[in-house]
């Protein structure tokens, strides 16, 4: 056997950054080969692949847009020529942009559709025509899907749909061996959850849970190991890693 058939191999869309980053180095840290993806920062993808080779796993960075199935297919093309075959796919890429629904811009509404909608649909179904047996399909929601703050409707709207979708696909991959599931996390300290927010607001929601701290990347990315390796018995679900929040 080749090291590349004994060699767990995860995708994690948009994993240049935050949650992301942290998936991707904690699937290395598990023996995964990882191919890092990124849209617009094959800079900060490239570190990633860098660290987790020094530290002595195996990783590629591939681009593309989540929505585009073109640049999909080319991007698990790519995975599963130089790496083997694909095993886990973690889709964490996705943009939030917060307005009331009286006044939210519909060029936005429209955006956030199309890379947290379209595009996780794009990546579970190239997913689940390419996982191999025994495999994982991890998408990403939300914990206001449940804790339904104000400004949120629109990407709480894209989150909702992500969710829908994942429950179905696990049905229809019965069979196969493989899970199907979403992670929803609660406040996070990442630049996507931090940006626009001031000392107090970060403050407020440190206080919210009752850990009566934010989460950090680390947290969420413990979350998904789990999904990605020995949660054989845990499929079709949407998990809420928010420290207790909802």
């Amino acid at each position: 056997m080749t090291e590349h058939t004994s060699t767990r191999v995860a995708l994690v869309t948009g994993g240049s950054g935050g949650i992301g980053r942290a998936v991707a180095d904690r699937l290395a840290a598990d023996g995964f080969a990882v191919a890092v993806h990124y849209a617009g920062g094959k800079d900060k993808a490239d570190a990633v692949v860098a660290d987790i080779a020094a530290r002595g796993g195996q990783a590629l960075a591939v681009g593309g847009d989540v929505a585009d199935e073109h640049d999909m297919k080319a991007a698990f093309d790519a995975v599963e020529t130089t790496l083997g075959g694909i095993d886990v796919v973690v889709n964490t890429a996705g943009i939030m942009v917060l307005a009331p629904i009286a006044d939210l811009d519909l060029a936005d509404l429209d955006r956030m559709h199309r890379t947290n909608i379209r595009g996780t649909f794009v990546v579970a179904q190239q997913a689940a025509r390419r996982v191999r047996r025994g495999g994982a399909i991890v998408n990403f929601s939300t914990s206001v899907t449940r804790t339904q703050l104000p400004t949120y409707g629109a990407y709480v709207a894209s989150k909702a749909a992500v969710e829908g979708m994942t429950l179905i696909l696990a049905r229809e991959l019965r069979g196969r061996d493989i899970t199907v599931n979403a992670v929803a996390p609660g406040p996070t300290a990442t630049p996507l959850f931090l940006e626009g927010k001031d000392d107090a607001a970060i403050a407020h929601f440190a206080k919210v849970a009752p850990l009566e701290r934010l989460g950090q990347p680390e947290d969420i990315a413990a979350t998904v190991s789990f999904l990605a390796g020995p949660a054989r018995w845990v499929n079709g679900q949407v998990l809420f890693a928010n420290g207790g929040l909802a």
